[in-house]
């Protein structure tokens, strides 16, 4: 073997070498997974979703259990559909509650979850059926300023 031989084939094998390693940090950086991502779909029906995004996060008690993978508007009743994506681990039952808040007073949104009791659990693709839209910081806002706050 000549020496022009030797040093074309090690720097093929660096180059494959590092292509293999950008690749594996592509997937692991972009939290992408090649089996599964060990998640499953849920459905909630929301009046507004004023300020949800996708990709905002799923809280149960404060801890992140999940994202906002798609938002969408029923055009039947014009209501907006959100797809959360949970973990697999994380079990909720038919009486949870979805409600839209806010990360401090103008930060951004996110769904808290509270799980209910009833023992029933819901199933990948089901609806949850209990919702609470955000709060509209500026209706409330206005209605202080111009008096019109129930007391």
């Amino acid at each position: 073997m000549n020496s022009q031989y030797k040093i074309e084939l090690s720097v093929g094998i660096f180059v494959l070498v590092a292509l293999l390693c950008v690749g594996y940090l592509t997937v692991q950086l972009g939290q992408m997974r090649l089996m599964g991502d060990g998640h499953y779909v849920l459905k909630a029906r929301f009046s507004s979703v004023s300020g949800l995004n996708e990709g905002n996060e799923i809280l149960i008690a404060g801890v992140p259990v999940g994202r906002v993978k798609d938002i969408r508007l029923n055009t039947e009743d014009f209501a907006a559909m959100v797809k959360l994506s949970i973990r697999e681990d994380i079990k909720l039952s038919d009486d949870s509650i979805a409600s839209i808040k806010t990360s401090g007073l103008i930060g951004d949104k996110y769904i808290s979850i509270s799980p209910g009791g009833s023992g029933f659990y819901l199933q990948p693709g089901d609806t949850i059926i209990d919702t609470q839209p955000p709060v509209d910081i500026e209706e409330l806002i206005s209605k202080y300023v111009f008096g019109d706050v129930q007391k």
